[in-house]
C-alpha cells in the first residue's frame, strides 16, 4: 500500500503553474474505491483533498461537476478546480484539473456558463465557448494583511470543458472597495434583460451584478445586512427563479451557505424566498429558513443550463468544523446525492423548499425486500446498512417514534421524531468514531416537523459508507451527517408506543466506481 500511494503521490503532484497538457490523475486509482469509509455511489474525489462543487453545468447531453481541490494533499492547501463528468447524476466520471493557480491567485470557487451567443467573443458563434467565472484568492496579499486579495476571474474552453485557457483580462471585477471576504460568483443569463448577471458574497451581505459579455461587469444592487441568519460569513450564492408546485406563480429563490451558524453548528445552508426584477431581490421573508438540518451539506448550488422545472443541486457532504480532521487516508470528502429542488406553499409555513434525490437513483436500486409492517420493538437484520436505501410509511397521526441502526461493535446512529418538541432529531453521538473533533460527536441534530400533511407520513433513508442523509415528507425536512462506524450497521430496531411503520422497502444501491 505504501508503494501504491507513492505512486499517486506522483501521478498527483501538481505545481501552481498553469499547464499546457492537463495531468490524468486518474489512471492509477480506478482499483482502490474500496478504501475504509469511500462512498460506493457518492462522488469523491480520485485522491486527496475537495471541498466546493463549482461550475456545475448542464450541456449536450453531459453534467459537469468542478470542485474546490488540491491535489497534493488530504488537507485544504491551494485550491484548484477538479473536474468530472455525468450521464445521470449518479455515476461520475473523472476528468483532468480544469483549473490551476496562477500569478493572480488560487482558484476559488465559482460557477460556468455556455455562452451560447458568444457575447464575450472566446469562441465563435459555431464554436460558443464554455466560461468558468471563479473567485482569485492571492495568498501572497492575505499574508501581508491586505484586504482586497480576493477578486474574480474567467477561463474558458473551446472543447467542451476538456482544455482551459485563462482571459488575458483578468481580472474581470477588481476588489477596489478592499473587502475581505468577496468571492463565490454564480452566474446565470436572464431572458428578462437579456444580461449576464452574478451573485456574489461580500462578508455579510450578498451584490448583484450585471454584464453584457462575460468581461465587464457592473454593481447593480446589494442584499442581505439586515436579513437572514449572520452567525459567520455568507459564501456560494445562487439565485434563479422556480415555479410554485400547484399553481402559476414563480418566485425567485437566493440560496446563501454561511459558515459558522448552522442550525446544529458550523457550517450550514440557508434560502430567501422573493421578487427578482432584473436588478434588485427583495423578500418579505422574517424567518430563517434552512435547506437541510443535518451538519454536512454546506456551499451547494445548482446547476446551469437544465430548465427551471429541473432545478439540480449539489452540496459539500462536510463541515468546516472538522472537515479536515476525518478518518481518511488517500482522500477527504464527498458531494451529497444529486438533488431536485422544489419550491411549494401552505399557510404554516409560507414558501419552502423542498429537496429530494434526482429520479435517477432509483435505477441503481436492486435487491428490494419488501418488508409489510413494523412495530413496537420489531428488529430486522442486514448484511450492511450502510450501502442500502429505505423507503417507508408511517400511517396516521405524526407520533413519537425511533429507528436505530446499530452494529456488532454496539455502536448505535438513532433518528426519530419527538412530539414533546414536535422535532426529528438525529442521534450520531455514539455512531463510531467520533472522538477527531470535539463538535462532531457532541450533541443530536434536530429539526422542526415541516411537512404537508400530519399524517401518513413518507421517509426515504440513504446511507454509504460513510453517510446517512433522510428525506421527511418528500424532502421537507432532510438530514445529511456523515458517520464512521467501525464495522457496517448490521441491524435495525424500531420502537413506538403508538406508530407502525408499512411498505418498507429496503433496496441495496449499485457502486458507480469501475
Amino acid at each position: 500500500m505504501k508503494q501504491l500511494l507513492i505512486i499517486l503521490a506522483l501521478f498527483t503532484l501538481i505545481g501552481c503553474k498553469e499547464k499546457t497538457t492537463p495531468v490524468n490523475e486518474v489512471a492509477v486509482v480506478e482499483d482502490r474505491f474500496r478504501e475504509n469509509y469511500r462512498p460506493q455511489y457518492h462522488f469523491t474525489p480520485p485522491t486527496m483533498w475537495m471541498n466546493d462543487p463549482n461550475g456545475l453545468l448542464y450541456h449536450n447531453g453531459t453534467y459537469h461537476l468542478f470542485y474546490q481541490h488540491y491535489p497534493e494533499d488530504i488537507v485544504w492547501g491551494p485550491m484548484h478546480w477538479g473536474h468530472a463528468t455525468s450521464k445521470d447524476l449518479i455515476s461520475w466520471e473523472h476528468k483532468p484539473i480544469a483549473l490551476y493557480p496562477d500569478e493572480l491567485g488560487l482558484i476559488f470557487s465559482g460557477s460556468a456558463v455556455m455562452d451560447i451567443h458568444n457575447t464575450s467573443g472566446l469562441g465563435t458563434k459555431d464554436n460558443p465557448p464554455m466560461v468558468a467565472i471563479f473567485t482569485y484568492h492571492l495568498m501572497e496579499g492575505e499574508k501581508a494583511g491586505r484586504k482586497d486579495f480576493q477578486t474574480q476571474g474567467i477561463a474558458y474552453s473551446l472543447d467542451e470543458g476538456e482544455t482551459w485557457k485563462k482571459y488575458s483580462g483578468n481580472p474581470v471585477i477588481s476588489n477596489d472597495e478592499n473587502i475581505k471576504d468577496f468571492r463565490d460568483p454564480k452566474v446565470f443569463w436572464d431572458d428578462n434583460t437579456e444580461q449576464w448577471v452574478m451573485t456574489l458574497v461580500a462578508g455579510d451581505h450578498a451584490k448583484f451584478y450585471r454584464s453584457p459579455n462575460l468581461k465587464n461587469w457592473t454593481l447593480m444592487s446589494e442584499f442581505g445586512k439586515n436579513i437572514g441568519a449572520h452567525g459567520g460569513v455568507w459564501e456560494c450564492p445562487d439565485l434563479f427563479p422556480l415555479k410554485v408546485e400547484g399553481s402559476d406563480e414563480t418566485k425567485w429563490v437566493l440560496i446563501i451557505s454561511i459558515n459558522p451558524g448552522a442550525p446544529n453548528g458550523g457550517s450550514g445552508t440557508q434560502y430567501f424566498v422573493g421578487d427578482f426584477d432584473g436588478t434588485t431581490f427583495t423578500t418579505k421573508q422574517k424567518e430563517i429558513k434552512w435547506l437541510d438540518y443535518g451538519t454536512d451539506n454546506y456551499a451547494g448550488v445548482t446547476f446551469n443550463g437544465l430548465p427551471d422545472t429541473d432545478r439540480t443541486f449539489i452540496g459539500w457532504m462536510s463541515n468546516w468544523n472538522y472537515a479536515r480532521d476525518t478518518p481518511t487516508e488517500a482522500w477527504r470528502s464527498a458531494m451529497t446525492l444529486s438533488r431536485k429542488l422544489t419550491l411549494h406553499k401552505n399557510n404554516r409555513n409560507g414558501f419552502y423548499l423542498k429537496n429530494y434525490p434526482v429520479t435517477s437513483l432509483d435505477e441503481y436500486a436492486y435487491a428490494t425486500v419488501v418488508h409489510d409492517t413494523m412495530k413496537n420493538g420489531m428488529s430486522l437484520s442486514s448484511k450492511d446498512y450502510n450501502e442500502q436505501r429505505l423507503d417507508f410509511k408511517i400511517p396516521g397521526k405524526l407520533d413519537d417514534f425511533k429507528l436505530n441502526f446499530t452494529n456488532v461493535n454496539k455502536e448505535s446512529l438513532k433518528f426519530g421524531y419527538d412530539s414533546s418538541t414536535k422535532s426529528y432529531y438525529l442521534d450520531r453521538r455514539k455512531s463510531g468514531i467520533v472522538s477527531f473533533e470535539p463538535s462532531f460527536g457532541d450533541k443530536v441534530h434536530t429539526a422542526p416537523a415541516i411537512i404537508d400533511s400530519p399524517t401518513d407520513v413518507a421517509y426515504s433513508i440513504v446511507m454509504d459508507a460513510s453517510s446517512i442523509e433522510i428525506f421527511i415528507d418528500g424532502g421537507n425536512t432532510v438530514f445529511t451527517d456523515q458517520i464512521f462506524p467501525t464495522t457496517p450497521f448490521t441491524a435495525l430496531t424500531f420502537t413506538s408506543e403508538n406508530a407502525t411503520i408499512v411498505d418498507l422497502k429496503v433496496s441495496k444501491i449499485k457502486r458507480i466506481w469501475k
